[in-house]
């Protein structure tokens, strides 16, 4: 008479014989995803928070030869910088882009500027305000 096996084949059924590589890769993937998150909230945190202008386009009007834009700028009391504004034509095309200066300690700045173009803009877009 023959003796039964009683033991499973090794590695065909259950968990792998390598657990302790299986438990190193999870806490590797655990750290660079905190890195990763630690990264994006840095980036996040130096854009937003550390802007210290911006501005936005009230209104504007048309001319043959310019456009005249509304811009209201809210900064901190001693920031300078400046913001860039665009006008396109009706076929999309770019025909002028200018940048303004705001300093001085007023935080909050309405002042209607004007934007040399080379052909009749149909729109006036402010691209982004920097501080120095």
């Amino acid at each position: 008479m023959s003796t039964a096996r009683t033991q499973l084949p090794e590695g065909r059924y259950g968990r792998s014989s390598d657990a302790r590589a299986d438990h190193k890769l999870k806490i590797a993937g655990a750290v660079l995803g905190t890195l990763l998150l630690l990264l994006v909230g840095y980036f996040a945190y130096h854009y937003v928070g550390q802007n210290k202008i911006s501005g936005e386009v009230i209104t504007f009007e048309p001319h043959k030869s310019s456009v005249s834009v509304h811009l209201e700028v809210r900064k901190d009391a001693g920031a300078s910088g400046y913001c860039t504004v665009r006008s396109q034509a009706a076929d999309g095309s770019e025909v002028g882009r200018a940048d303004f200066r705001f300093d001085g300690s007023a935080t909050r700045i309405d002042k209607v500027v004007t934007l040399r173009t080379t052909a009749p803009g149909t729109t006036a877009e402010l691209l982004g305000c920097h501080a120095d």
